[in-house]
């Protein structure tokens, strides 16, 4: 694994859910936190034992809320993977934050904890989108979390804003942006509202109780983010992602340049390169959904080593397993690769499949 792992933590935990969430996260089940954490770290140990200790590039903390996780908990997660792992120094650790979770004490407990990044969950600087989201915080609150971040001593403050919402302005949207820029973000995450069935709020659309988000004007706050962005010296270098120079998510470019990454947690997934008997170029599996039943099956798993990972996957957490081919494995290297603006090398897709793009 030249380069590195890129290690997904997932923390399926929330105080709420919000209304247009699909994600596997789940509310009202804290009493299950001490057993989760505990199984968690016994799967990172048994990957660290079973990968023989690799080296990672990145360490994310997902969810769900992670920093809901009392901040003892998130210690002891970190301490785990600095034990099962080679976590260099210099190696980027995110932590996915709530801003109602981000109190000065909060703050400086992740930071000691060994994350040097943190992505906040703002979505919005307007009280009224903010409602309609179903989000435990206001505007106020989220700024005064950026700037906590910040006095905290996190190298890299990263926020998410949603755009295309029902009844959102352009003029909000923009307000919204400025305020990012205000608080002197490093990076910033825009994604378009994706109304998921099965969530309230897709419901809430379909049956008119809210109103349809536009297109037309989705398309416009995104062409205006992308200007008024770079004009703040916030460089797009995602579809959905901008940066200050060296501020880009290591993590997340793991992902679009389809390099390896490992998941733990109910429903993680993860991306392998072929190793022992596997016969294609790489391995994608997925963890098990219900968190009791990931409990259960991590509990049970002893790491003795087998050839490959199709062979512990009825053992481990594992509940969907399958080879990746050559000839997916080229067309997700260019799939995932021209989301960046910087595309896909020829060189460095010639050194991995033995030919060049235009072949």
């Amino acid at each position: 694994m030249s380069g590195g792992l890129a290690l997904y933590v997932h923390i399926p935990f929330c105080e709420s859910k919000c209304p247009y969430c699909d994600f596997n996260t789940y509310a009202g089940i804290e009493p299950l936190m001490p057993s989760y954490v505990s199984a968690l770290a016994r799967e990172i140990e048994q990957w660290g034992a079973w990968l023989d200790r690799p080296t990672l590039a990145s360490v994310f903390f997902g969810g769900g809320t992670p920093s809901y996780l009392p901040p003892r908990d998130l210690r002891r997660l970190m301490e785990t993977i600095r034990t099962a792992f080679d976590l260099p120094d210099s190696a980027e650790a995110t932590l996915e934050a709530n801003p109602g979770d981000c109190s000065a004490d909060r703050l400086l407990a992740m930071r000691r904890a060994g994350f040097n990044r943190i992505s906040i969950g703002v979505q919005s600087f307007d009280d009224a989108e903010l409602a309609m989201l179903g989000r435990r915080h206001d505007a106020a609150r989220a700024a005064e979390a950026v700037r906590g971040a910040r006095g905290a001593g996190f190298e890299n403050v990263s926020i998410d804003l949603m755009f295309g919402l029902p009844d959102q302005s352009v003029a909000a949207w923009e307000r919204s942006v400025e305020q990012a820029i205000r608080l002197g973000t490093d990076h910033l995450s825009a994604y378009a509202l994706t109304l998921e069935p099965g969530t309230p709020l897709e419901a809430d659309v379909r049956l008119g109780s809210t109103s349809e988000p536009d297109p037309d004007l989705a398309a416009e706050m995104y062409l205006l983010a992308q200007t008024v962005l770079a004009g703040a010296g916030l460089q797009q270098y995602e579809i959905s992602n901008w940066a200050r120079q060296g501020r880009e998510s290591t993590h997340n470019l793991a992902y679009w340049r389809s390099l390896p990454y490992l998941g733990v947690g109910p429903g993680a997934h993860s991306y392998l390169y072929a190793t022992g008997a596997l016969d294609a170029f790489g391995v994608r599996f997925a963890n098990v959904n219900p968190p009791r039943v990931y409990i259960k099956r991590v509990n049970a798993w002893q790491a003795n080593g087998p050839v490959d990972i199709e062979a512990i996957a009825p053992a481990a957490a594992i509940g969907h397993c399958e080879p990746v081919s050559r000839r997916d494995a080229m067309a997700e290297t260019m799939m995932m690769g021209l989301r960046l603006n910087a595309g896909v090398a020829d060189a460095s897709f010639r050194e991995r499949f033995g030919e060049g793009i235009a072949n």
